[in-house]
């Protein structure tokens, strides 16, 4: 796989079928190993391990609907109450991160107004803070740890 600018951790791979799985400890499942899958593993254990994001408030794959449409968050944090609080979106690292990126994630946010938007490939991050009285957005040279939230 992909030499990524986050930190590495005890990564655990296997084989199903000739194809590769990585399991995700959120969801507590092998899934399928994809460049994409690479990059949320090692970013949502930079969240939880570096960045002190508790496990329990983050979400992988979570179905939104827009209508009749059914769209997918790559991983939301949660507030205690458990109200959306960040949304992060991640690209294979060979996808580079442009404005098409920042359009899909916030469509999201246009159902979910949440604080934070991220989005990263593993080799570029970037994360902003939303100020909905202003209507504009902040962006942050890093992910906050989560005390800073």
């Amino acid at each position: 796989m992909y030499r990524l600018n986050l930190p590495t951790f005890e990564i655990k791979i296997t084989d199903k079928d000739g194809k590769s799985q990585i399991f995700d400890f959120l969801r507590r499942k092998y899934v399928a190993l994809t460049p994409e899958e690479w990059v949320r593993q090692h970013f949502v254990h930079y969240l939880v391990e570096q960045k002190h994001y508790p496990k329990a408030l983050l979400g992988n794959e979570i179905e939104l609907r827009l209508g009749q449409k059914r769209l997918r968050c790559d991983t939301l944090l949660y507030t205690r109450e458990m109200k959306p609080r960040m949304i992060i979106e991640y690209k294979a690292p060979t996808i580079q991160l442009q404005q098409k990126t920042f359009d899909q994630i916030s469509v999201y946010n246009l159902l979910l107004k949440v604080d934070y938007l991220v989005i990263s490939n593993g080799l570029h991050h970037y994360c902003c803070k939303m100020d909905y009285e202003q209507q504009k957005y902040l962006f942050l040279q890093e992910v906050p740890d989560y005390e800073n939230l």
